[in-house]
């Protein structure tokens, strides 16, 4: 006697889309936003800011909630956040000092030195000195870069703004930058990825390579209605 097979069920994307997981983030206490956040917008770029304090202790910390947003002007937004007991951490008290910040990029060879940053130091206890991690002089700004962050942005305070009472927006406007040798091409001005590892945060302890790469071409407008055909 046969057996009888089960006749295979074809899922509509109408069905996924019925059947997905809905958040409304009213509902959601901060934590748990964050774990959403964090573990989806993925992979996000890492600042490794220094700061330099009133009484000159060079402070690093590290950033995922951190962009580019323009180029004219050339400005970065870093999320900022308060610590547990909603006092300011070293680099949003240091910012409102003095104005100025360096954002030093992440690669691979720098990447156990950055989560070693994230540790509770003490505010008198600078991360580059506590780690022994070299520092040089900037071009445009008091604060120090990292000697061996691939690149560094020089930046200089344009505004922070409140979002709560955890949660500050840093603006900030580039004034200049230094790359390792070959990282940039100074005539094209094309970054050299066989030069240049950053990594990614992902959540938690996770964070990613930039190694496996692929290309897409865009089309104009003109070259894409001539495929499609339409």
């Amino acid at each position: 006697m046969p057996v009888s097979q089960a006749p295979q069920t074809r899922i509509h994307v109408e069905s996924i889309r019925f059947m997905s997981l809905k958040f409304d983030f009213a509902a959601l206490n901060p934590s748990q936003r964050y774990k959403l956040l964090a573990g989806l917008v993925v992979p996000r770029p890492i600042a490794l800011i220094t700061t330099r304090s009133a009484e000159g202790v060079v402070n690093a910390a590290p950033y995922s909630f951190f962009n580019v947003f323009s180029e004219d002007p050339a400005i970065v937004i870093v999320g900022l956040q308060a610590k547990a007991d909603l006092s300011l951490k070293d680099t949003t008290r240091n910012v409102r000092t003095t104005g100025e910040f360096v954002v030093n990029m992440v690669d691979e060879a720098l990447a156990r030195a950055m989560n070693d940053c994230a540790i509770d130091f003490p505010s008198e206890m600078g991360e580059p000195e506590a780690l022994k991690l070299p520092v040089a002089d900037s071009e445009l700004v008091s604060v120090p870069r990292l000697a061996d962050a691939p690149v560094a942005f020089e930046c200089r305070k344009i505004t922070i703004m409140n979002f709560g009472i955890e949660r500050d927006l840093l603006v900030g406007e580039i004034l200049a930058m230094q790359a390792r040798d070959g990282v940039v091409d100074q005539q094209t001005l094309r970054t050299n990825y066989d030069r240049y590892d950053p990594v990614g945060r992902i959540a938690g302890s996770l964070y990613t390579r930039t190694k496996d790469q692929f290309a897409l071409e865009r089309d104009s407008f003109t070259v894409w209605k001539s495929r499609s055909g339409g």
